[in-house]
């Protein structure tokens, strides 16, 4: 049993390289405590896609930056890898689907009619797949698990398709698994040894599961697997976990209440989507292409801007190390640090600025600022992005020089707010100047003017006849 506690918090959520969607605005979960395997395994933490206000795939709908709708898809055994789409794909032609009720239950239901196993339907009635909520496909659960009936018959039949294989205790002792020895390594010859298995929904749609869809590696006994699917106590819900849709791409198309499966490679879908949407970045490729996935854009009749409410700025990136030197040693290399820093982030040396640096014994704290290009207001999101992966991917290193270092924090600030005169200031001072232009230019115009009309004032002016200019009439 794995359990999540915490506190909600707001900030700005990064999609990577791999997508073209701008970071964006989001509230989420910051954990204080973690049980179980979200503490033990290598992932740490957990995305939410279910339904609800809180739900990142919500609040991207919300904004009008995605479809309403996700797909997913697991690697096999022992291969990993996969593929998230957030919003809405052109789907194969051969997808299959089954209905999606989003009044059925909060989870993802879709119509599960019967099972088969090498062919053959179980005899079990409809209904038994329809108890309490339903069917549900939860891809946050490892296994899978069926309503007694169910899961009885499933077992009985499978093992009587494995007549040649010698039954083995399980991996764990406190666990009574079904397992079995002398398969072999290979999983792609798996389907030899062990019976096809057929999921059918509404309408008569199949979907047929691999032995990976339904077994997992013992792993204390080379060649041997264990069931994956087991009975979910007294609990009438048929809950479908991720080992069922191992290289399976699955389509949660919640705008049209279905669900969709399509058998693939999921470790190499994503070198193979044909993307054609603005959700993502990849170049296409037809290299051992199966499949060709394209995000949609968001559904019509939305706005599309510069300004949504969900885009965001940024302004500055500030970040703190540890440098494993001495005060006095580091004052000498400032300059050259700051060089360095810009060719990291592949920022010019202008956009780098020290806020603040103390030394403690044989350490020294420093605070940067990356500040945007020459007069922008921001740093682009593309700059902004590949600096922040430097930071989250541990791409960001530094010469042996400043010893071994910690980068301690960063975070991202929105552009500094500007007043009315700060945003109209040059429009303001080239007013002015006009303005003192025409003014100018007027009153040169009325000097000559004045020049002119005195010229033309002298030009009829006759002086009296007198022998010495001195003896003209003169002002009394």
């Amino acid at each position: 049993m794995s359990s999540s506690s915490g506190v909600l918090g707001e900030d700005i959520v990064f999609f990577g390289n791999g997508s073209a969607l701008e970071p964006q605005r989001a509230v989420f979960g910051c954990e204080n405590e973690e049980t179980g395997d979200l503490y033990s395994q290598h992932a740490d933490g957990i995305m939410g896609l279910g339904r609800g206000q809180l739900s990142i795939l919500d609040q991207l709908v919300d904004k009008g930056v995605i479809g309403d709708s996700f797909s997913l898809c697991y690697g096999g055994m022992g291969v990993g890898g996969g593929a998230m789409v957030l919003g809405g794909i052109t789907p194969p032609t051969d997808m299959v689907y089954s209905h999606s009720n989003p009044v059925r239950s909060p989870y993802y239901n879709i119509e599960l009619k019967e099972l088969h196993v090498a062919g053959k339907p179980l005899k079990l009635k409809p209904e038994i797949f329809n108890g309490k909520h339903g069917t549900v496909l939860d891809s946050g659960t490892t296994y899978a698990y069926l309503p007694e009936a169910a899961f009885l018959a499933f077992k009985d039949a499978i093992m009587k398709n494995l007549n040649h294989l010698k039954q083995i205790r399980g991996p764990d002792p406190n666990y009574n698994d079904i397992c079995f020895s002398g398969a072999g390594s290979v999983v792609a010859e798996l389907s030899k040894t062990f019976p096809a298995v057929d999921m059918v929904f509404d309408g008569g749609n199949k979907l047929s599961l691999a032995p990976e869809n339904y077994l997992f590696r013992h792993s204390k006994v080379h060649g041997a697997y264990c069931l994956g699917i087991f009975q979910n106590g007294k609990d009438p819900t048929t809950l479908l976990g991720g080992i069922v849709v191992r290289n399976t791409l699955v389509t949660y198309d919640r705008e049209n209440e279905k669900v969709g499966f399509f058998k693939t490679n999921c470790s190499v879908l994503w070198d193979n989507v044909h993307i054609v949407g603005a959700n993502s970045t990849k170049p296409s490729s037809t290299r051992n292409s199966t499949i060709g996935v394209s995000p949609t854009m968001a559904p019509t009749g939305l706005p599309v801007t510069d300004k949504h409410p969900g885009k965001f700025k940024i302004g500055i990136i500030t970040f703190d190390m540890l440098l494993g030197m001495k005060y006095s040693d580091f004052v000498p290399h400032m300059g050259e640090l700051r060089d360095f820093i810009a060719h990291e982030l592949d920022v010019n040396t202008s956009q780098v600025h020290l806020l603040n640096y103390t030394g403690t014994g044989n350490e020294t704290a420093v605070s940067y600022c990356i500040y945007p290009k020459g007069s922008a207001y921001y740093i682009s999101n593309t700059t902004a992005m590949n600096i922040i992966d430097s930071f989250t991917e541990h791409r960001f290193t530094l010469p042996g020089t400043y010893g071994k270092y910690q980068l301690v924090a960063w975070k991202v600030e929105p552009p500094l707010k500007r007043s009315w005169w700060k945003i109209y200031l040059w429009a303001v001072l080239g007013g002015i100047a006009a303005l003192a232009l025409c003014i100018a230019s007027f009153g040169l115009w009325y000097l000559w003017r004045q020049r002119q009309q005195a010229m033309v004032a002298l030009g009829t002016y006759k002086p009296v006849a007198v022998v010495v200019p001195e003896q003209e009439l003169q002002e009394l």
